[in-house]
């Protein structure tokens, strides 16, 4: 009775610990998964926040890289400034987002993607207008150089023509001298002799010599005589002429010539017609047109 006791009691422990060996077991495997699971879950969060914080740092890089682009003042500025809007954008949305899913960070990424991608072709597209603008530089300043060349070239002809011209004119101009004045009296022969009386006198003569020149323009040649008394006053014809630019004269006959390049003694006659000759001082002016070339003067007594 005692034997079969004994065995009885060695079989209820056996089971006892078989039993109690499979619940440690089970709880202790229960724990273990239930460690894996949380380690799994913690893995994935930090495996997401990692993405999500590298795309918003290309998102940032991406955005500085727009600032540096935008410096450029190119034609393509108002463009770079709607792609940076973009890239603005995103970084809000993403950093809004909390605990986004791989399939939204997967969305995230392919939109960095395609700005980048946008971005790329921008600053290709700067490139290729900074290239164009350098040569059109280069261009402008070529034909501002040839321009400026040109100017100078064309000032020296200029100039050159000018001292031509102002040589052709010195050397055209009509060489006047030998001016003089006398009076005459009439004969009853009809013959006329020199006088310095007043009251002798018929006419004043006035004189002047012109000078040989080849290249002065031949054909008439017309010059003016103003003859003024004791009051100034203008004897003759005492006719008015107006040349043009404000400027006019007052003549008492005029000498006409043909010129043909040869030297020729040329002279005026004023007659008293009527006009009593009085004692005193006589001046006589020669004039080309307007210009004055010369002036004499008589003493009648």
């Amino acid at each position: 009775m005692e034997k079969h006791y004994s065995s009885s009691l060695k079989t209820i422990i056996a089971v006892l610990f078989v039993f109690g060996l499979g619940a440690t077991f089970y709880i202790f495997s229960n724990e273990l998964k239930e460690n894996f699971n949380v380690s799994k879950t913690v893995t994935g969060l930090n495996q997401k926040a990692s993405v999500q914080k590298n795309i918003l740092d290309s998102l940032n890089t991406l955005k500085i890289a727009y600032d540096v682009a935008m410096l450029e003042k190119s034609a393509l500025s108002e463009e770079l400034e709607i792609e940076k809007k973009n890239v603005e954008n995103l970084m809000a949305i993403i950093n809004a987002s909390k605990n986004p899913s791989f399939l939204q960070l997967q969305v995230y990424r392919k939109q960095l993607s395609d700005l980048k991608v946008s971005f790329e072709a921008k600053r290709a597209e700067i490139k290729k207008l900074k290239s164009q603008n350098k040569y059109l530089l280069t261009e402008i300043e070529s034909q501002n150089a040839a321009m400026s060349q040109q100017k100078i070239k064309n000032d020296t002809l200029i100039s050159h023509q000018r001292q031509l011209e102002s040589t052709l004119k010195t050397a055209s101009t009509l060489d006047l001298s030998n001016f003089d004045v006398i009076a005459l009296r009439n004969k009853k022969s009809g013959e006329e002799l020199e006088t310095d009386k007043a009251k002798s006198t018929n006419k004043l003569k006035a004189i002047f010599s012109i000078s040989g020149n080849s290249v002065a323009k031949k054909g008439k040649r017309v010059f003016y005589v103003q003859v003024l008394d004791q009051q100034n006053a203008v004897l003759g014809a005492n006719k008015l002429i107006e040349f043009g630019n404000n400027k006019a004269l007052v003549y008492s006959f005029i000498v006409a010539i043909d010129f043909q390049g040869k030297p020729v003694n040329v002279y005026g006659i004023l007659n008293s017609d009527g006009y009593e000759f009085k004692k005193g001082t006589y001046f006589v002016n020669f004039f080309d047109k307007q210009e004055l070339i010369g002036s004499s003067s008589i003493v009648l007594k």
